[in-house]
């Protein structure tokens, strides 16, 4: 198939390149419009229970969740001065009259809403909205608000927070984007050592990022993708875009270098690394395609962002590239760039057939001499770089992914160090009750409830119809509560109009905890696992019942994509390497350098060692995602490696039907070109570890650090040791009649001609019989 993939991109490359730039053409003016059609949420399961709470509360209560949060602080004034409340009346004057606001809820309407300190407090402003427009009306507040003399505001808040992701994963791509190009360009330039031959991967690199992202911008239109597509969609399509060329690229020139014509050693180089090409980008997108079984939308858009760009960096790879290296033919080495030479004593891939003299070729002579010793440091010393991953600690993410400088980071620290953050994450209850909340019966039951809740040595305390007043008795609640319209305290006539609605009723319970501590999160698995009785039914939400839920549905999901991925990759790489035993046997390398780069976030991100190096503030735990999108991108990527040097030792293994021998020989001739696409990948994963969210921070770092181990310690130790100690096994095939050997490539075009000779009639001739018997050149 490969073979014919070749023939007709040469035969048709001026069709097939015109194809292509007329898609490039189509795409240009919807690329760069694709992240205003992408949502910066996506991190929960609509079929949670936090989530379901929500929608109940939504429904009954009309709960409002778009609110924004106007901290104001001075150094001068005391909230209990009188200019304090007269400035921050003077500042929302057009807020409180502005349409698109329901309500404004001051400190002095809560007292929760001080500072420690006294200082400063915050106004929640409840926005006519949703959650996926009110970043849109933004602007419109903040002009809004004025700015008054003693005194400074900060505007945050779940809209403000998306709003800031959006606008910061957009600066992010900008800038890894100019530093990912120059530097890619460097290096393709020190691998070719030719100013068109480092062009080409460029090429196919950037018409896949373009036409990828118009197809995203179509696809957003319709269904709700995540922001950080954008992200993963320019790393692997410059990452693998440039991968796929490198290794075609130096495979036709390798064909050159031995004597083949243009035609003809593009054809060898389909057949040959592009089959290599199309089941990498295969075990890629199966990876990718594990995350499109989660149940969070922001996996499952980059999981689909992510294979869109890997088949058409392969589609690219397979039919354009071919096209212009049959058009441009040996000017591929024009414009010849004096630069030091990289991988030894000569570029790897002009390296002839049979060469046992190379830096590769002796290290794997080296390695297979004493296997079972590197074998056993190789693993020890991987498995010691993920041990630190047994402490990690798993959260949701919140405004600290954010750099310092943005609003919704600047609200979130002054919350953090100056409130108390326990009052503004409080546990939520959905309640509902068999008939109406208010019948005497429903408040004795409620009391109850509440007070049980209550005895919880973790619980601060509970807010709620049934406990607003602890010196109140269950009696003065029922009586309170018989004619609801005679309620005069104002506070609590504000508490029954905003928490209760027929038979559902909402209540807060306040942990003595922060949000992320486990034991607030122990405590909403213990409220949940509580029976209420009485017909009542509870739905717990809030921080950390959200944070809680995310985590599990992540985790939950994890290990079904992790089978579906390693079962479609194991069948793939059967039919690829026609062995039982290398598929198994690359699943486990592949996992192994994944491992290794799950320790580096846990001592990075959550412990926070080298956070100034790379500039941004320890977490103090992992966010919960991070491992899975490196799982699922780097065991495609990873693979990716493993397919061309396998690939290459098959290849020989074929010819010589050594085992030893073949692997020498397919390092030698893989390993450079494997190293070179390598320090590429590594380069662009750096690129993006620029980045201001941490989540695209930690999966450039994760990436960078795997492919380094991958390429290094896995391809160039572990992967030669344990292809030594299993030998013959290896290639171990006990079905009959499946072809263990596919016909070699001469065999393929001297069949091809033979054809052609019986069309034109003569087949019967001495040359066509010597041809289909001799069957090799």
């Amino acid at each position: 198939m490969f073979y014919a993939i070749g023939k007709l991109a040469t035969r048709y490359r001026w069709w097939i390149v015109g194809v292509w730039l007329l898609a490039g053409l189509l795409a240009l003016p919807f690329a760069p419009r694709a992240s205003s059609v992408l949502r910066s949420g996506g991190f929960f399961d609509p079929n949670a229970e936090s989530q379901k709470a929500i929608d109940l509360l939504t429904s009954k209560l009309h709960l409002n969740l778009t609110t924004v949060q106007v901290i104001y602080d001075s150094k001068q004034y005391r909230v209990e001065d009188p200019i304090f409340t007269q400035k921050v009346e003077q500042s929302l004057a057009q807020v409180r009259n502005w349409s698109m606001v329901g309500s404004v809820v001051s400190y002095t309407d809560n007292p929760r809403q001080i500072s420690q300190d006294r200082h400063a407090a915050y106004v929640n402003v409840e926005l006519k909205t949703d959650a996926d427009t009110a970043p849109k009306i933004l602007p419109q507040l903040e002009q809004r608000l004025r700015h008054v003399d003693g005194m400074t505001y900060h505007v945050g808040g779940g809209a403000v927070f998306y709003e800031d992701i959006q606008q910061v994963s957009e600066n992010d791509l900008r800038r890894a984007e100019l530093l990912a190009f120059p530097f890619a360009t460097i290096a393709l330039l020190l691998v070719f050592r030719s100013v068109v031959a480092a062009i080409l991967p460029g090429l196919v690199g950037g018409f896949a990022v373009v036409v990828t992202l118009a197809m995203l911008f179509g696809l957003g239109q319709v269904t709700d993708l995540s922001i950080f597509v954008l992200n993963i969609t320019t790393l692997f399509g410059l990452g693998l875009g440039v991968d796929y060329s490198l290794f075609i690229v130096s495979r036709f020139r390798e064909e050159l270098a031995r004597g083949r014509g243009v035609n003809e050693a593009t054809v060898l180089t389909i057949a040959t690394a592009g089959r290599a090409v199309a089941f990498s980008g295969l075990t890629v997108s199966i990876g990718l395609f594990g995350l499109t079984f989660f149940r969070i939308n922001m996996l499952r858009s980059v999981g689909l962002g992510g294979m869109l760009v890997v088949l058409l960096a392969v589609a690219a790879a397979l039919t354009l590239l071919p096209a212009l290296l049959s058009i441009l033919g040996t000017r591929i080495n024009a414009f010849p760039v004096r630069v030091p030479r990289l991988w030894g004593r000569r570029q790897a891939a002009q390296e002839p057939v049979g060469d046992h003299h190379g830096f590769w070729y002796r290290l794997s002579q080296f390695v297979m001499r004493y296997p079972v010793r590197i074998f056993v440091s190789v693993l020890c010393l991987l498995v010691a770089f993920g041990l630190p991953f047994l402490g990690v600690r798993f959260s949701a993410p919140d405004a600290s992914i954010l750099p310092p400088y943005v609003p919704s980071r600047e609200a979130y620290d002054m919350l953090q160090q100056r409130f108390n953050l326990r009052e503004t994450t409080p546990i939520i209850l959905a309640v509902q009750t068999k008939g109406d909340v208010l019948s005497d019966q429903n408040i004795r039951n409620l009391y109850a409830y509440t007070k049980r809740i209550e005895a919880d040595p973790r619980v601060q305390r509970v807010d709620s119809i049934v406990s607003a007043d602890p010196r109140f008795t269950l009696d003065q609640y029922e009586l309170l509560y018989h004619n609801p319209k005679l309620v005069t305290d104002p506070y609590l006539g504000a508490l029954l109009k905003s928490t209760v609605s027929g038979n559902t009723m909402l209540v807060q319970v306040v942990s003595k905890y922060e949000m992320n501590d486990i034991r607030s999160q122990e405590l909403v698995v213990t409220i949940r696992n509580t029976n209420p009785g009485n017909g009542i039914h509870v739905l717990v939400d809030g921080g950390s019942a959200a944070d809680y839920d995310y985590v599990t549905t992540l985790y939950t999901d994890f290990p079904k994509a992790v089978l579906i991925i390693f079962a479609i990759t194991y069948l793939v790489l059967f039919l690829l390497f026609r062995s039982l035993v290398l598929p198994l046997k690359a699943i486990l390398m592949n996992t192994l350098s994944i491992l290794a780069s799950y320790g580096a976030l846990v001592i990075i991100f959550q412990d926070g060692f080298l956070h100034q190096f790379l500039n941004f503030s320890p977490l103090g735990f992992v966010e919960a995602s991070s491992p899975i999108l490196l799982f699922c991108t780097l065991f495609g990527l990873s693979m990716d490696y493993e397919v061309f040097l396998l690939s290459r030792i098959q290849e020989t293994f074929w010819q010589t039907g050594d085992n030893t021998r073949s692997v020498a020989l397919g390092l030698q001739r893989s390993g450079g070109i494997i190293t070179s696409a390598a320090v590429i990948v590594i380069v662009v994963s750096a690129c993006f570890a620029t980045a201001d969210v941490i989540l695209v921070k930690a999966l450039g770092v994760g990436m960078a650090l795997a492919v380094f181990l991958d390429a290094t310690f896995v391809r160039g130790l572990l992967v030669p040791s344990t292809m030594r100690l299993l030998g013959d096994w290896n290639w171990w095939l006990p079905f009959k009649g499946v072809q263990r050997k596919p016909p070699t490539l001469d065999e393929y075009m001297l069949d091809e001609d033979a054809a052609a000779l019986s069309l034109n009639g003569h087949s019967e001739s001495k040359d066509a019989q010597d041809i289909n018997v001799g069957g090799k050149l």
